[in-house]
């Protein structure tokens, strides 16, 4: 799930009535929402460290605790700058007092809102690592999805425009506002998560018992469109191919059969063998669902006779059209190597990110 989603996420369980517990309760909430992403720092060592690392320790179990524990520290140091530096003497009338306890438990459930919000897309989350560094992915939201964002900006911004109104008439601004507004906004994702938790499962059912290929299913994967919950863009895995197309639920025919494509699993050749055995290929291979790596090109002709193979991943997970990427075109999350005719990793590529 995109950052600010997170950030929305989390403001919103501060002021749904956290807030009214202790002090700091929205600013700690609203920064562990988003801390697991600190990971995303290793992509400065390169776009595999970078994927490697991603949704790792910051994103499990383990980790929760220790990443709420490093967001209070950083609000006590918050709040001791603003009374050494600033001289703010803290407890106003009103005011609920601090209780750092209280704040590292509700940054605590806002930091596993974030591994929750993860789970809920097609990229998945590591929840058990180190101990089980298997992928676990809901499948039925997208990476980014406007009505969920709608929906939580709504209720931070709508106190807001109305407490506006409320001060030009003479009415006295609450010291705790927008409770209603952000459980309405919560109240909101959980009914759209169980309706497309729902249709996602519709989706599997019909897939399972209305096969669109002759062969055997061995994996099926419905992944969802970032506004209509009723479309789904299917994979299905047999043994030699993996079947693509486009569920849509509005229809009867369900299957729109223009959407349809077939991609054969490519012979393992050398160069293949030798790209998956690469840095980039391991890890590629360790995170993605449904893999498609082939030769797709050849370059360089050698002294001597030979040449550079260019071996191609993607995952077929992310390779449709939706409204801010060309999946087919140019799918996202999709990598290359290149191999040298000794076997030697000469070069590799991931997102249109050299790693060095």
């Amino acid at each position: 799930m995109e950052p600010v989603t997170h950030f929305l996420t989390g403001a919103c369980l501060g002021r749904a009535g956290f807030n009214r517990k202790t002090a700091y309760a929205t600013l700690a909430m609203t920064l562990a929402a988003e801390a697991p992403d600190i990971d995303m720092l290793w992509g400065f060592r390169g776009p595999v460290a970078a994927l490697q690392h991603h949704r790792g320790i910051t994103h499990s179990l383990l980790g929760a605790p220790i990443m709420a524990l490093a967001v209070t520290g950083v609000v006590w140091l918050w709040h001791r700058w603003r009374q050494r530096v600033r001289g703010y003497h803290f407890q106003r009338e009103g005011s609920p007092p601090i209780r750092w306890g209280l704040i590292w438990f509700f940054a605590l459930l806002a930091d596993l809102s974030h591994i929750f919000l993860d789970w809920t897309t097609s990229y998945g989350v590591r929840p058990f690592f180190p101990f089980n560094a298997h992928w676990y992915a809901g499948s039925f939201v997208f990476l980014f999805d406007p009505i969920l964002f709608a929906a939580l900006l709504l209720g931070l911004v709508a106190p807001a425009i109305f407490g506006m109104a409320d001060r030009e008439i003479g009415f006295r601004r609450p010291r705790f506002r927008g409770q209603r507004w952000a459980i309405f906004a919560l109240s909101a994702a959980v009914m759209l998560w169980s309706w497309r938790w729902a249709e996602h499962r519709v989706a599997i059912h019909l897939l399972e018992n209305q096969p669109i290929t002759a062969e055997a299913a061995t994996r099926i994967s419905a992944n969802p469109y970032p506004v209509d919950p009723l479309r789904w863009y299917v994979v299905v895995e047999t043994k030699d191919t993996y079947r693509t197309a486009i569920l849509n639920l509005h229809t009867g025919e369900k299957i729109e059969r223009a959407s349809e494509d077939t991609y054969y699993k490519p012979p393992i050749t050398p160069a293949i063998l030798a790209a998956e055995r690469s840095w980039l290929g391991r890890v590629y291979l360790d995170w993605s669902k449904f893999p498609l790596v082939e030769e797709s090109g050849t370059f360089g002709d050698l002294p001597g006779g030979g040449h550079d193979t260019q071996v191609s991943f993607h995952d077929l997970r992310f390779t449709y059209d939706v409204l801010f990427w060309h999946g087919r075109s140019h799918p996202p999350l999709s990598g290359s190597v290149v191999v040298a005719p000794n076997g030697q990793i000469e070069a590799m590529e991931l997102d249109g990110r050299v790693q060095r």
